[in-house]
């Protein structure tokens, strides 16, 4: 079955950076775009990045574009999302997620806090 764990995810001032990682299994990664998205307290669920089966395609929500950057190791199976000067207002659960056989599947989720 289709498995996807996030790790990376920790506690950082303003302006900091934290690389978070999703590894993925039970699919054949190389053929799926995948996504990162996240959840602050009291808001829904928001796509933050996808990038493309290749790598080369990437989209970001305009909130972290020119901060983040979403990149993949169809090789490893794992999707990484590096941030950059992070925010306060960053701070969620971050979640990567992958849609096969028009099902959606998140992993469990890693926390991002960025406070002073």
């Amino acid at each position: 079955q289709v498995q996807l764990v996030e790790s990376g995810g920790g506690s950082v001032q303003p302006g900091g950076s934290l690389t978070l990682s999703c590894a993925a299994s039970g699919f054949p990664f190389s053929l799926y775009v995948m996504n990162w998205y996240r959840q602050a307290p009291g808001k829904e669920r928001e796509l933050v990045a996808t990038v493309t089966r290749s790598g080369i395609g990437t989209v970001y929500v305009d909130s972290v574009k020119g901060r983040f950057t979403i990149s993949r190791d169809n090789g490893k199976s794992i999707m990484y999302l590096q941030m950059n000067s992070l925010k306060p207002e960053d701070t969620a659960v971050y979640y990567c997620a992958v849609v096969v056989h028009s099902f959606r599947t998140y992993g469990q989720g890693t926390q991002v806090t960025v406070s002073s």
